[in-house]
């Protein structure tokens, strides 16, 4: 990119079980200087590759340790070390706290000299702190903690004069909503399409994201992070009828200048 403008590529929209043809969560943010990845799920890689020369990222956030927003760190470990686009140095990996042990004792099947050498040959893996802000270049990022199953960060970019909010997983929450404040364009997830769950809360609906949108004064709601089971146009339909700005269903391929 040549210019000013913060482009956001849908790189996966789906939820733990991908869509025909889809991917699970993965979403490219870039600016003129910066390429950041949020979020590597199931299928991820291949999206990933018909969109930008990945060692050209700048960076990669993992919002949390479920497999369908991570789970391709593993093939991407290989496609950094033998594929055949090669980088110099490690690639930044940004995890929750707490994500170090897990993906390490994950990548110990399949690694032959050690979990750490599995990791650690092309990744810089650290992880981030939730109270404070992150810069990577020309965007700050900043976390707050979900309502999910297990811990989970939304995530708070700005660039110049524009932002963007990631909900990643989420149930209706206030911290999201006060983290998508006035924001240009919030991606929030509609993984339960037109029906709440019950019992222990970890996911929106169509309506409370929409809900939450409302409430935050955002201009732009982007559902994404749903199944095959939702008709899209439904899940529209629900969230205008709440949210007074632009709604748009995500799907993989989808650009927006931001």
């Amino acid at each position: 990119m040549s210019d000013d403008r913060l482009r956001l590529r849908i790189l996966g929209s789906s939820d733990s079980v991908p869509r025909a043809w889809r991917a699970c969560s993965c979403y490219l943010l870039q600016s003129a200087e910066t390429s950041i990845i949020m979020d590597f799920g199931t299928g991820a890689l291949p999206r990933l590759r018909g969109a930008i020369a990945y060692p050209k990222l700048d960076a990669m956030l993992i919002s949390h340790m479920h497999a369908d927003h991570f789970v391709d760190l593993i093939p991407l470990r290989y496609g950094l070390k033998y594929g055949p686009e090669f980088r110099e140095e490690r690639l930044p990996l940004w995890l929750p706290p707490n994500g170090t042990e897990m993906l390490r004792s994950l990548c110990a099947a399949f690694a032959s000299e050690g979990p750490g050498d599995f990791l650690d040959d092309v990744f810089d893996v650290q992880e981030y702190d939730p109270e404070k802000p992150l810069h990577i270049n020309d965007m700050c990022i900043t976390f707050t903690k979900t309502i999910h199953y297990i811990d989970c960060y939304a995530m708070r970019i700005e660039y110049d004069d524009r932002v963007l909010t990631y909900s990643a997983d989420t149930a209706p929450c206030d911290r999201v909503i006060k983290h998508a404040e006035d924001c240009d364009l919030f991606i929030c997830e509609a993984t339960l399409g037109l029906t709440p769950e019950t019992g222990m809360r970890g996911h929106a609906t169509a309506t409370e994201a929409a809900e939450m949108a409302e409430r935050a004064g955002a201009r732009h709601l982007l559902l994404t992070h749903y199944g095959s089971k939702v008709n899209p146009d439904d899940m529209h339909d629900a969230a205008a009828r709440v949210f007074g700005g632009r709604v748009t269903i995500a799907d993989d391929g989808n650009e927006f200048d931001i």
